[in-house]
């Protein structure tokens, strides 16, 4: 019977372990739902307990939409042109409009420039916000809580330190004198309040004073409660490692071996910010002329598509008059080539006008303006066409002195010195120099009823416990390992930025051989489209004289009058290329903010800061030199840097803006006209500018010659650059609508008086 039951259970077992085996594989890793026994096994409502951890939300922000956000309108197509103001607008302008709307300083990034107009859109500022330049950038570097001028600086602040506590013990004592055990209790409390303060040599000195209250019961102390004040006074002077105001204003104090954040370092850090702001304000100016002369170029190649175009139609329809007549040269193949080349001008008019839309929206977009707002803006400035001369040497120099990249590794440079200077600093031991001095005093009162001499700050203040202590104390790591290592890679950091500068320098002399090799080719090709358009001009006039006759076939004027179209195309190109390396060299030079007309100076500051100036300003004037001594920090600037050459002196302007701004309503924006243009108007009417304030050389224009031609007048015949039309005092780009004759329409809107911009309300 026994063994009957031993073997059912043996039974029962082994299959229990096959279950077991098969569950378990099926099992895995995977969370099982725990099993209760009863009646709770029914599905149970689990909704408030899902809960989303990566739900898409949208934070709410307190920000304003600016109002060219707000009353953008549809944009401008072939479709969508009519009844469009049309305002001209000269460079200058388009660049204060520029300025004063750039906030946040744009670029043109994600659009690209070529000859049948742009392409691509702005998108700089949405897909890389945070490497864009703003008006906050060198404040920001200023003002950084770590690494700022004046967070650095604060190392050097007293703190004043206090703090207060009380406390109470129970114990129990053993003392045979007590003939037991007794329960002890102990009362105390305590403040301490220091002032402690790290000067520029890198020694710290501490004041401190200290009051305590200890109260007992126990029998071995000889009055139950007393107090016990002192005032006390340490010092701890470096006199080799992390002594010196110069590693310290390098290296700040507390530094270590590999980083230095002194007030010297962070300074530098500023002006590096202050470089970096400007070279974006200077690509901003790059860009604005930039699209300004490509909108341009994108009215002159719609006005010679249009022309082009025009022409194609008088041909067409002298080709229909022939073929009807049954004329010689009126044939079913000339009237349908005649036809393909209208519609082909036709179609090349309606993608000049669209390029035109987007070079204006480009242009729009640039100068802080809306995409569109029911006007169309149009260059009024011409570009410059008279013959530039730069003298190889002085721009050579002038870029390796006023290159703002140059300028900008050189304070890079500068900062590697400084942290080569203070790395060599920790080869040095420490040695410090230390002091103590305290007085004190102890009694069962605080004050004295009396002179107070019978009281703890009587005896403190009377004949109190004096104490003392001097002493060195000497540190030196055996090999130095660390502060080698910081040597040497400052030493690398230095010989890598030092490298970098001469490469930057040999990469700059390439550039400004470009920029003038590009002033000097666009030149010549300006020259020789001009001549190459003369020709077509009179290819077209004899070619049509021949055609009236019958001597010729259609095609070769067709030809013709596809061949002047382009010429004058690739002149006005060429022109525009002109005046672009014109920018480029100055860009290069370093000169074009000055070329422009633009300074950079610091916006007004509070009021209370020009009292605080002034007053620090009398008390400097009665004070008396003190020389530090080899202690000194060497000169780290040459000072404050001339933005124009020659012209107006940087400190003077800023203390004239100062003043204007003080003296005005802190509401209103001060703005500082920039200077006009200096035209010599040669032949023809066309304006022979020669840039902002000045700078470039001009070569005059005799009476009655080219202005693009050196070959004397009479051995030439010269043609006028063709020019928008007049209509009603203001200049129009208008064209003939292609499907009625009679039909004139300008395009792309009405025409109006009205020139404005519309700058933002800060």
């Amino acid at each position: 019977m026994k063994r009957t039951i031993l073997k059912l259970f043996s039974a029962r077992l082994s299959v229990g372990a096959l279950l077991l085996g098969i569950l378990l594989p099926m099992t895995g890793c995977n969370p099982q739902m725990p099993l209760y026994l009863g009646k709770h096994n029914a599905p149970l409502p689990v909704d408030p307990y899902l809960d989303m951890a990566t739900q898409i939300e949208y934070p709410e922000t307190d920000t304003e939409t600016i109002e060219e956000v707000k009353g953008a309108q549809a944009p401008l197509t072939i479709n969508n042109s009519k009844g469009k103001e049309i305002v001209n607008i000269s460079l200058e302008e388009a660049i204060r409009c520029g300025l004063y709307n750039s906030t946040v300083i744009r670029n043109l990034g994600g659009i690209s420039y070529g000859a049948n107009g742009s392409a691509g859109a702005p998108s700089s500022l949405t897909s890389n916000p945070s490497s864009v330049s703003t008006i906050y950038n060198p404040a920001i570097t200023e003002s950084d809580g770590r690494y700022g001028v004046e967070a650095v600086l604060a190392d050097f602040d007293t703190q004043w330190s206090s703090n207060l506590s009380f406390q109470e013990n129970n114990t129990v004592e053993n003392l045979s004198s007590n003939f037991g055990l007794r329960s002890i209790r102990t009362r105390s409390s305590s403040f301490q309040s220091q002032l402690q303060k790290t000067n520029a040599t890198g020694g710290t000195w501490t004041t401190r004073f200290t009051s305590n209250y200890t109260w007992s019961n126990s029998s071995t102390v000889a009055v139950d409660g007393y107090y016990n004040v002192g005032l006390e006074t340490e010092f701890r002077q470096p006199l080799l490692r992390g002594a010196g105001t110069q590693f310290n204003r390098i290296a700040g104090p507390g530094a270590i071996a590999g980083f230095y954040n002194g007030v010297m370092i962070a300074r530098l850090r500023t002006d590096i910010a202050l470089v970096d702001f400007e070279s974006s304000v200077r690509n901003l100016a790059v860009d604005i002329e930039r699209a300004y002369w490509e909108l341009y170029f994108a009215y002159r190649r719609l006005d010679s598509v249009v022309a082009g175009r025009n022409n194609a139609l008088a041909t067409w329809r002298q080709a229909q008059a022939k073929y009807e007549s049954g004329y010689r040269g009126g044939s079913a193949q000339e009237r349908a080539q005649a036809q393909q080349q209208y519609f082909m001008f036709k179609g090349s008019v309606e993608s000049a006008l669209d390029a035109l839309y987007k070079a204006e929206a480009n242009f729009r977009y640039i100068i802080g303006l809306t995409s569109a707002d029911g006007r169309l803006f149009r260059p009024s400035d011409e570009p410059s066409v008279a013959k530039i001369t730069f003298d190889w040497t002085e721009a050579h120099a002038e870029s390796m002195s006023r290159n703002i990249e140059l300028r900008r590794q050189k304070w890079v440079i500068k900062q590697s010195e400084l942290e080569l200077l203070a790395s060599k600093n920790f080869l040095l031991p420490t040695l410090d120099l230390v002091g103590r001095g305290s007085v004190g005093g102890a009694d069962e009162h605080y004050w004295g009823p009396n002179d107070g001499s019978n009281s703890a700050m009587g005896m403190m203040t009377h004949d109190g416990l004096w104490s003392g202590l001097v002493g060195a104390e000497f540190t030196v790591p055996i090999g130095f390992r660390r502060e080698r290592s910081a040597v040497r890679n400052a030493e690398l950091a230095l010989a890598r930025n030092r490298a970098l500068l001469q490469e930057q320098e040999l990469e700059v002399t390439h550039r400004l051989a470009h920029a003038v090799r590009d002033l000097e080719d666009n030149y010549v090709l300006a020259q020789t489209y001009f001549n190459r358009r003369v020709a077509a001009q009179k290819e077209v006039e004899a070619t049509s004289a021949a055609y009236e006759t019958g001597s010729i076939t259609l095609n070769i004027l067709l030809d013709a009058q596809r061949r002047l179209a382009e010429a004058e195309i690739d002149f006005f190109r060429a022109v525009i290329d002109y005046n672009l390396a014109i920018v480029d060299i100055h860009t290069q030079k370093g000169s074009l903010l000055e070329y422009d007309g633009i300074t950079l100076t610091e916006g007004p500051w509070a009021s209370k800061a020009y009292f605080d100036a002034q007053k620090r300003a009398k008390i400097r004037e009665k004070g008396r030199y003190m020389n530090y001594g080899f202690t000194r920090p060497n000169v780290i600037s040459e000072g404050a840097y001339r933005q124009h050459t020659g012209m107006i002196d940087p400190a003077n302007l800023k203390n004239r803006v100062q003043q204007e701004i003080l003296a005005q309503d802190p509401t209103m924006l001060e703005v500082v006209p920039t200077p006009a243009p200096n035209n010599v108007n040669g032949a023809n009417g066309v304006n022979n500018a020669t840039g902002m304030n000045g700078i470039q050389n001009v070569t005059p224009v005799p009476t009655g010659s080219s202005i693009l031609n050196t070959v004397p007048a009479q051995s030439m015949e010269v043609i006028p650059t063709p020019s928008p039309r007049q209509v009603s005092g203001v200049m129009q780009t208008s064209y003939v609508d292609p499907v009625s004759a009679a039909a004139s329409e300008p395009v792309p809107g009405e025409i109006s008086n009205k020139t404005f911009l519309k700058l933002r309300n800060r």
